[in-house]
């Protein structure tokens, strides 16, 4: 899901790159209010500028609810805070003991009658 929305953040913001480097600035609408030939393109005269306008208000909207999203994901996620936290220590196994030999006794010294 995480990897989804980012996508969708990323689509957002080139798309809001594109559309801002598209629109024309406030000064170049007084060529096209005069009739400039701006009228015989697809939006018409003032389509376009509208058609911009409300495309990057939409997009600059998904990307905001895209990065709350993920902002939230990440302060609220259920897995481990670290990796290293996930990896697991195996507890190191005992040192083998020696098997001791079995000695027999030593031979007990004969008795001396007194």
């Amino acid at each position: 899901m995480k990897e989804v929305i980012m996508v969708i953040d990323i689509v957002a913001a080139l798309g809001l790159v594109g559309l801002v480097l598209l629109q024309q600035g406030k000064g170049a609408d007084m060529g096209a209010a005069f009739g400039s030939g701006a009228s015989a393109t697809l939006f018409g005269a003032r389509g376009s500028a509208n058609f911009l306008t409300r495309t990057t208000a939409v997009l600059a909207a998904v990307f905001f609810i895209a990065n709350l999203a993920l902002a939230w994901m990440a302060t609220h996620q259920t897995g481990t805070a670290s990796v290293t936290q996930s990896v697991t220590q195996e507890q190191p196994a005992p040192p083998a003991t020696p098997a001791v030999p079995d000695v027999a006794a030593p031979p007990k010294a004969p008795e001396v009658p007194k």
